[in-house]
């Protein structure tokens, strides 16, 4: 039977954890083995957590049941952190568009799920295997293994507890990519973290190798980086609590994400929302400093209708595939998605402030 969740996280401790592990990730591996060839499907763009949570399961599978897996992805990675992981960590990776479904008896998904518009995959291909850390979707009930725990801070964590269970080394080049996964997504255990997360992060640090660790978090950055925090810092708006910037293009989505970030450090802010356009689609971002704003909920209230989004309570996104890529309407679009922001942060009648730079 598929795994909807595991119990609270707060309140089980990690070997009942693991028990609950062990069981369904054993069932898990008897029904794959022998299957045929294994495809993990990662998310659009990907970013630490998904490469380090389909290296995670990749290792599972070759240790426990001798079967090689493909780790297959679309769109780019452009932000030079996650180039440099993915290249000094030897994370092997093939453009999902050059793949042959057809040929691939398993299909994992990780770190996504179907239905959820951040992946590329068909929608009529069937997905077996699902472990992720977002809102269970729909979708995602037909799958054969569903591991979904929305308490977990990163995919990655839930992927170093099925290390544990099966009994694999973690070596220091898988160590040093799950602990950098839950050192991003959760800003050094700071947002979104909870027990596991801290636990994992904790364990993992003596076998990180520093030296791989300190070149992924400090690379050198392209002109084009600090072209967009000008940018970005010339077209924000501040609505008192809440900054709204259209960055327009961008050259990698991942840096709308990233400007989302690094707005939210402003002073008395509590709610960010950046957006810019990026092939074809207007890339999306929501970032929030209460819980209470719930960023996933808002995201989908801010694209209803005209797109796609999700996520959890501080960070969320989305995106827009709009029939048209004329000015006039993608500027109806941004209006409309401003006119939501501000009224969902109730500042509807504020006069915006810029930067003076």
């Amino acid at each position: 039977m598929p795994l909807f969740s595991i119990l609270p996280v707060d309140t089980l401790p990690l070997e009942e954890r693991l028990q609950l592990v062990i069981s369904f990730s054993a069932q898990m591996l008897e029904w794959v083995r022998n299957r045929g060839k294994i495809i993990i499907i990662i998310h659009d763009n990907p970013d630490p957590d998904c490469l380090a949570s389909a290296l995670a399961l990749q290792s599972l599978f070759a240790k426990k049941i001798q079967e090689d897996a493909t780790i297959a992805f679309s769109g780019m990675i452009g932000r030079s952190e996650n180039l440099i992981m993915a290249g000094i960590l030897d994370i092997p990776l093939v453009p999902l568009e050059i793949v042959d479904l057809s040929k691939y008896g398993v299909v994992c998904m990780l770190d996504t799920q179907p239905g959820t518009g951040n992946n590329s995959l068909d929608p009529a291909v069937p997905v077996d295997v699902v472990i992720d850390h977002h809102p269970l979707q729909t979708k995602s009930r037909d799958c054969k293994w569903v591991d979904v725990r929305v308490d977990y801070g990163v995919t990655a964590t839930i992927l170093y507890e099925y290390l544990l269970a099966n009994d694999i080394e973690i070596d220091s080049i898988l160590a040093t990519a799950i602990f950098y996964a839950i050192k991003s997504d959760t800003q050094d255990l700071g947002r979104e973290a909870n027990l596991p997360d801290r636990e994992a992060y904790l364990k993992l640090f003596p076998t990180v190798d520093k030296q791989l660790l300190y070149q992924i978090t400090n690379p050198r950055q392209p002109v084009e980086y600090f072209t967009t925090i000008r940018r970005t810092l010339d077209y924000c708006r501040i609505y008192g609590t809440a900054v709204l910037v259209n960055m327009q293009g961008v050259v990698f989505p991942e840096l709308v994400a990233e400007m989302a970030d690094f707005l939210l450090k402003m002073e008395n802010v509590e709610a960010v929302l950046s957006f810019g356009e990026y092939s074809k689609e207007l890339v999306i971002s929501l970032r929030t400093s209460t819980p209470d704003m719930n960023a996933g909920e808002m995201v989908k209230r801010l694209v209803k209708g005209v797109g796609v989004g999700g996520g959890h309570a501080l960070m969320a996104g989305g995106k827009i595939c709009p029939a048209s890529l004329d000015a006039g309407f993608i500027s109806e679009l941004e209006k409309l998605l401003t006119d939501r922001f501000l009224a969902e942060v109730g500042a509807e009648n504020v006069e915006p402030l810029s930067i003076k730079l």
